[in-house]
């Protein structure tokens, strides 16, 4: 049976390219990159290689970037580093009601250290209320985060103009933005942003899991979380990941090839899709889905069908798609996304999401939609009897 792979938001099939120079990596220039024999010399190479391509895509210098063990950690390291860092000017954290759980889980465990978080309010379509931003904003605050992309309906945020924003209430405020579902389909820039952190992840764009980067501007003040051998100016310590550090590097590089051709094509699939969807009754598209959203994320309700009961039944045809975030799919639990975006009552626990990549196809796309117009009724029939 051939598959359909429809959940690149959770993770993505690594570009060719990077499995073979991760293998390389792992097989050959295996050395510890803190060795001073040549072994060492070589990996230590890979990492200044991924650091200088990364700094290149976005505009910043290769000694701010540093390198984790995903987008969770680098979220971490950024909240909580700067949290404890700059609490002396005031202990008031500012985010959004709809981040991802890396983000949220980080700032209830501040709140439990001490620190006050306002979470801001979002529209129906999952954008954030800079007005709130604006009111929330004290002499107490200092950092704010705002993700780039929502995971879960593919809002994309005010990024630029919440930054402003900030800066202009007082420049010593750090912004952080978590980037892991925006770099890849947009080219973010820290600097013209106005953002004094940014996090990424590798497997999210054709590269290997366990593996991500955080920039941190050179102004920034920030604590360690990690503590050991005093890697990456102690900033981030243990051995590097040298495999991965040079997959993330090559597929970054690799993404951003043909990047407008890409995402063009992201878009068409994308509205393809929506298209055929809304023909089914009762359905309803979450969110916004112009240009104004992500390329490649879809977020759709079908009323009277559990979500897990549509996700499996889709499965059974060899298409993979996701109920929300695979972060917290262990858990099942209604979205705080879809809470928060005022989604029907009848759309909580019945909405799946469908995320494309490079490698989606048109025919993928309509043997997708064929599927759901064969089982979505038969299913709804089961549920009302």
């Amino acid at each position: 049976m051939k598959e359909i792979y429809l959940d690149n938001s959770a993770t993505t099939m690594a570009y060719p390219q990077v499995v073979d120079l991760v293998r390389k990596v792992m097989c050959q220039d295996y050395g510890n990159p803190s060795s001073m024999h040549r072994k060492g010399v070589e990996a230590e190479k890979y990492v200044k290689e991924a650091k200088e391509r990364l700094a290149k895509l976005l505009k910043v210098e290769e000694k701010e970037i540093f390198f984790t063990s995903g987008g969770t950690e680098s979220d971490n390291l950024a909240l909580i580093g700067a949290a404890r860092a700059n609490m002396r000017r005031g202990k008031h954290l500012i985010t959004t009601s709809i981040e991802h759980p890396a983000i949220l889980n980080t700032m209830h465990y501040l709140e439990d250290e001490g620190f006050r978080v306002t979470f801001l309010p979002v529209d129906r379509y999952g954008r954030a209320s800079l007005q709130a931003l604006k009111e929330a904003l004290c002499e107490e605050t200092i950092l704010v985060s705002m993700m780039y992309v929502n995971n879960e309906v593919g809002s994309v945020q005010p990024v630029q103009e919440a930054a402003s924003l900030v800066k202009a209430y007082n420049k010593e405020i750090l912004f952080h933005v978590d980037a892991v579902q925006g770099f890849g389909k947009y080219r973010i820039y820290p600097k013209r942003l106005k953002v004094d952190l940014l996090s990424l992840s590798g497997h999210k764009i054709h590269g290997p899991k366990g593996i991500g980067a955080l920039y941190i501007g050179g102004h920034v003040k920030i604590q360690p979380i990690v503590f050991g051998g005093e890697q990456q100016k102690n900033i981030r310590s243990g051995t590097e990941n040298v495999p991965g550090i040079a997959g993330l590097g090559l597929a970054a590089q690799m993404i951003y090839q043909d990047l407008d051709e890409k995402v063009n094509r992201m878009r068409a699939l994308k509205q393809r899709f929506i298209e055929g969807v809304q023909r089914i009754p009762e359905t309803t598209i979450h969110g916004l889905y112009d240009e104004t959203s992500a390329p490649h994320i879809v977020s759709v309700g079908f009323a009277g069908i559990r979500s897990e009961v549509l996700l499996h039944a889709l499965e059974d045809k060899g298409i993979y798609v996701s109920s929300g975030s695979a972060c917290a799919s262990n858990h099942p639990q209604i979205s705080g996304v879809l809470k928060g975006i005022g989604a029907g009552q009848e759309f909580l626990d019945a909405t799946l999401r469908f995320s494309m990549s490079e490698f989606t196809t048109a025919e993928e796309i309509d043997e997708t939609l064929q599927t759901l117009y064969n089982i979505v009724p038969m299913l709804r029939r089961y549920t009302r009897r």
